[in-house]
Formats: structure tokens, sequence, C-alpha cells
């Protein structure tokens, strides 16, 4: 029978484990610019899940035609704040603001969605004591959480986004993680599916709705599907579920897989800035 990692489960079982200063609670604020629906969403969800857990959290909320330099100067002003441990700026930006010279703004101690490439940087060299990115984190800790055989995996990750499958391929390769052998795909490898059923691990995050089909894995992977597509009223993933999970031995479902996890992670960041915060005072 497919194993269900149901993320939301996970989320809710882990932040219970959450140690967090009650007297001189974390601070993390989220810099949104614009309306964009799915921003206000997962704003409003990660303020939610900020107050659960005793989180402190506000909302810089920018408007759409703001100018990169006064999206840099407000971010500037946070960095000075004593009193806030993280920032968050939502994505996606407008077109008009870089969002490179966004990243490298925020202050590395207070990067709690880890795009600033000091982070990045320390985990390319093996380095995960610091903050780490979201979902890649979020992944790795829904997979530990049902307790999955995973050391010494083939893994196969399908995108190289800086956001999930770059930094992903990084994490599960680390020797301290699951030292995993990673293959690191894209919509231009060559033979895509040799790779993919080759997988013990395959993790889709390409955006391409119900891509990955049945015939596309190996017999008993882990599957891992990080895609969100908005189809006739419909979240769907990039996994085919009906027809995967009959063949995987766990897969993730969409929504409510590795979404609540993302979030979880951040929580579990925001906490770990807030510490190396106290520790240097």
């Amino acid at each position: 029978m497919t194993l269900l990692l149901d993320g939301r489960a996970a989320s809710r079982s882990l932040r219970e484990k959450l140690e967090v200063d009650r007297k001189t609670p974390p601070h993390v604020v989220f810099v949104l610019v614009g309306n964009h629906p799915s921003s206000l969403s997962y704003i409003s969800i990660k303020k939610k899940s900020c107050e659960e857990v005793f989180i402190q959290s506000s909302i810089c909320h920018l408007p759409e035609d703001v100018s990169e330099i006064q999206l840099l100067e407000t971010i500037k002003r946070w960095n000075a704040r004593g009193d806030v441990d993280g920032i968050l700026v939502q994505l996606p930006l407008p077109p008009h603001i870089c969002q490179k010279r966004i990243f490298e703004a925020i202050d590395p101690k207070k990067d709690v969605d880890c795009l600033h490439p000091y982070n990045l940087g320390r985990l390319s060299l093996g380095d995960t004591s610091g903050l780490l990115p979201c979902t890649p984190l979020g992944i790795f800790e829904l997979m530990r959480f049902y307790q999955l055989d995973l050391m010494q995996k083939e893994v196969c990750i399908i995108g190289r986004s800086s956001i999930v499958g770059r930094p992903l391929s990084l994490l599960l390769s680390q020797k301290s993680t699951i030292d995993a052998t990673v293959t690191l795909c894209h919509q231009g490898t060559k033979d895509l599916f040799f790779h993919t059923k080759r997988a013990d691990i395959l993790v889709a995050a390409i955006g391409r709705p119900e891509f990955i089909k049945q015939e596309h894995i190996k017999e008993g992977a882990i599957v891992i599907d990080v895609g969100i597509t908005r189809q006739n009223d419909r979240l769907i993933g990039d996994v085919d579920f009906l027809s995967v999970q009959q063949k995987a031995s766990a897969i993730t479902p969409v929504p409510g897989g590795v979404g609540p996890m993302t979030v979880y992670a951040l929580l579990q960041n925001t906490i770990k800035a807030h510490k190396q915060r106290k520790a240097t005072v």
C-alpha cells in the first residue's frame, strides 16, 4: 500500500516540538509588493502559522509600483531593527524589480527564506548549520518524519530553480543529511525519463501539470511533488497522482504535501535566527 506523505499532519506534529521563547518571541517581517492573489494567500497562511506557535509577525505591504530603490530602502530599515529576526520578501516581485538585488540586500542573518548568496554558499560548501532554503528543508523534514529509508539513495530532481531544485540537490547530497547521489534534470535534459525511472526518490518541480506518469517512475519510488497549478478550479501538481500512487511506495498529495512543510521550515528558520541573534547580544 502506498504511503501518503501528508504534509499537513507532519507539520502539525512537528510544530508542537518547536521551542519558542514566549518572553521575547521571535519576530519575522513579511514584505509584500502588490496584490497578487497567490501572494496574499501565502502571506495569510504564513502569518496565521506564526501566531499558532507564538512567533510575532508583521506585514510590510507596498504598492505594485514601488520602485526598486524604495524597496531596497525598506529592507535596509528592517535590517537595522534590533527587534527583527527574520525578513521574507514574498515572490513573485513585479518585473521592474531585480530579484537578485533584493535577495542580496537582506541581512544574511535575517534571511529566513535562504535566498542570499551567503547562505546558499554555506550550503554549497557543506555547512547545514545555518539557515536553509524553506522548500528543500521542508521536503527533507517530511521524509524524515515518515521515517523513510533515505540513506545513499539515487535521487532525481526535475527543476533547477535557485529556490527548490539546486539547493535541494545540495542539501540531499550532504553526508550529514542522506548522502544521496543526485541527478539534477530540467526540461532540456536529453532522455529525461531514463533518469526518472532510475530514481529511488523522484522530486518534480517544473510547473508542468501531471507531467510525471506511472510509466516514468521506478517501482517503489518515493515521489515528491513540488509543482502546483490551478486548473479548472483545482490545484494539481506535476505528478499524475492517481496513476503514480499505484506504483510508488510513498507520495505527496497536492495540495497538502510540500506546502505545509515549507511553512514549517520558515518557522524553524525564524526560531534559529532568533536564537543566533540572542547568542550574539
